[in-house]
């Protein structure tokens, strides 16, 4: 019986012009689904990552074990290249990576060696915006008190081609503010202990990754990027300040990838069955109430991007102009 049974799903396959195995959802029964996320424990790319982790397996058909891998390094290029390259197409490898990446490929950036339109996109489970905040101690309660500080403040940030560098940059470089940006740490956790510490005067992130310290009364937030959520409606957007037109394309290119927020991605080659079955499990998983119940308690604002969704913004960003890309090279770099 299971035998006619696997002949007739075959000849409606190959009927419908489907590859075999295609015309039924991919099984990851008894397996290990890895989720390589390329940055260090404690920050916003990991935590989310763990969440799902602990979720997912409920939406994903024979209910895999979900573990989380951290691979940091020259700002998650390492974690990228490693799922791109060497894991295989199975579905057993998610990567997750600083949103970013996409501009080190419109820029050329040595190390790269992954083409973003050819991950298999499974989406993203939150769009980002990125925040100027800085330790509620000081004085400055405005953006415009910032930039009339009188003085050089010290931003902590992990390296170039992280918001946590970039934004401040631009904000150094195009709009005037003293800052001196001190890179390095291994990821945003680190950043904010340094903060506490006062060993650095701000940090930029994402709001989600900040917003537990505003909550409490740590920081304050002083600007955002073009993407906007709930909560910051109000601050004033680094590109409305631009002095001039280039200026304000560098900042809208650098903020362009907020919209995917936190990538998720299979590797290039993933059967499509696995890649959609991974889809509506994350889809899933972000109506589940007790994952949005540990969300919120994360101060986590979640909304499922699906994969085509993500791709077309990423293709967007690399159709950029050429002479916007030569002024966007001019600042943003990427680096360790």
């Amino acid at each position: 019986m299971k035998t006619k049974l696997a002949l007739i799903l075959a000849i409606a396959a190959l009927a419908a012009g489907l590859p075999l195995g295609a015309a039924q959802s991919a099984s990851f029964e008894g397996k290990t689904i890895t989720i390589v996320v390329g940055f260090k424990a404690g920050g916003g790319y990991d935590r989310l990552a763990r969440v799902l982790a602990r979720h997912l397996p409920k939406h994903l058909p024979g209910s895999p074990t979900v573990i989380v891998q951290n691979m940091p390094g020259a700002n998650s290029i390492i974690s990228a290249n490693h799922v791109y390259n060497i894991a295989k197409p199975d579905g057993l490898t998610i990567a997750s990576f600083n949103r970013n990446l996409v501009l080190a490929q419109l820029t050329n950036v040595s190390g790269v060696k992954f083409d973003q339109t050819k991950f298999a996109w499974i989406g993203s489970p939150a769009s980002e915006s990125t925040v100027l905040a800085v330790r509620a101690d000081l004085p400055y309660k405005t953006f415009d008190e910032l930039k009339k500080a009188g003085k050089t403040l010290v931003a902590g940030a992990t390296g170039p081609g992280a918001n946590t560098y970039d934004f401040p940059l631009l904000l150094r470089e195009l709009l005037g503010v003293d800052l001196k940006i001190v890179s390095g740490y291994a990821g945003s956790s680190d950043i904010m202990l340094a903060l506490e510490r006062k060993e650095v005067d701000l940090r930029a992130g994402s709001y989600s990754s900040i917003r537990p310290f505003v909550d409490r009364g740590a920081v304050r937030l002083l600007i955002r990027g073009s993407a906007v959520e709930s909560g910051i409606e109000n601050l004033p957007v680094d590109e409305e300040l631009a002095p001039n037109a280039k200026a304000k394309a560098v900042m809208a290119l650098r903020s362009a990838p907020e919209i995917v927020g936190r990538p998720y991605v299979l590797t290039p080659g993933t059967p499509d069955d696995i890649v959609n079955t991974m889809r509506k499990a994350f889809a899933d998983a972000l109506k589940d109430p007790e994952l949005l119940a540990e969300a919120k308690k994360n101060k986590m604002r979640l909304k499922f991007m699906p994969g085509d969704e993500a791709l077309k913004v990423v293709k967007d960003v690399l159709s950029q102009p050429k002479e916007v890309v030569d002024e966007f090279g001019k600042y943003i770099k990427f680096g360790e």
